[in-house]
């Protein structure tokens, strides 16, 4: 079947259905963006599709808003009454619509899990910026192989699918619960699930070249995605998980912790968490917050250490 027959959406049945991924938020308080676009997407598919009460009503949104290769590149002209936004647009608009239920929840799923870390990686104006632009990589590279395809295209996963590569990049070693061909739970590392899911997107390309699943869309968001966030994240955002990133909330107040010297007294070790590697490892209920003096908790260990019974005994013979 050519792409052309009939309306191409972007989706697969998928390998894995991703679930709950455990990985907190350091930057910010709330995926504000995150929740915003979900909301968008779903109020824009029951507008569309449900909302609209006649198939004809559903087909002149997709003409409209979707992404149509022919039109953009003048090959084709849409009657007048159905260029709701200017050709130009579509680029981004196509990326907010869906053709059923399973198609939006696939994506949603995807950006509920993974997009709070990629905004709280990235900042909420600039994770927006992310998601449009991985959007429009998708329909670009949609447009590059199939040039005078005149099927709409529609669908998140472009820019599902620029989140994904994101959060590969920043959280390969998250533990993730996946739903492995709709059927068998597993915790597994973020990067085993989600290098399965890259590769088998550029074998799809290859093996159902022309179909209605168009992973032309899903490798350029993707790219675009693993492109952008080496340069729209946070400073000192680390990749790969290579650190520890103590969350901004936590640097507000500092953390002490007393430590007994031999004659029974106890003194305050004042620690600056912008110094000190691994806190967020430290047992929970070890901490109290007090006030900040910048001498880390190394620091005061040795002086214990020195003031043991041990060295005192030394010292003296």
């Amino acid at each position: 079947m050519g792409a052309g027959e009939k309306p191409g959406r972007d989706l697969k049945t998928p390998m894995f259905v991703p679930l709950h991924d455990a990985n907190e938020l350091k930057h910010i308080h709330r995926q504000y963006v995150t929740l915003g676009l979900i909301a968008a997407n779903i109020i824009i598919y029951f507008v569309t599709a449900v909302s609209g009460g006649d198939s004809d009503f559903a087909n002149a949104a997709v003409l409209g808003l979707g992404f149509i290769p022919a039109v953009v590149n003048d090959f084709a002209v849409l009657a007048p009454g159905l260029a709701i936004v200017p050709d130009q647009a579509t680029y981004v608009s196509y990326a907010f619509l869906h053709a059923n239920l399973l198609h939006l929840g696939g994506n949603m799923v995807f950006l509920w899990v993974f997009g709070d870390n990629v905004e709280d990686a990235l900042g909420h104006f600039r994770f927006l910026i992310f998601y449009l632009a991985c959007a429009a990589a998708g329909a670009f590279a949609h447009v590059l192989l199939l040039p005078t395809s005149e099927a709409p295209l529609i669908g998140a996963s472009g820019a599902a699918f620029g989140i994904v590569a994101a959060y590969l990049i920043l959280h390969p070693r998250v533990r993730l619960w996946v739903l492995a061909f709709g059927r068998i739970p597993l915790r597994l590392p973020a990067w085993l699930p989600l290098m399965l899911w890259v590769g088998f997107q550029f074998y799809m390309l290859v093996a159902d070249w022309g179909g209605e699943i168009s992973f032309a869309a899903h490798i350029g968001g993707m790219l675009c995605g693993a492109l952008l966030v080496l340069f729209m994240r946070r400073s000192g955002v680390p990749l790969f998980d290579r650190q520890i990133v103590v969350p901004r909330a936590v640097v507000r107040s500092v953390p002490t912790v007393p430590i007994s010297d031999p004659g029974g007294r106890i003194f305050d070790c004042y620690v600056n968490v912008r110094y000190v590697a691994g806190l967020a490892a430290m047992p929970s209920g070890a901490l109290e917050f007090r006030g900040e003096r910048r001498i880390t908790f190394a620091i005061a260990a040795a002086v214990a250490r020195h003031r043991s019974p041990a060295n005192h005994q030394e010292g003296r013979e």
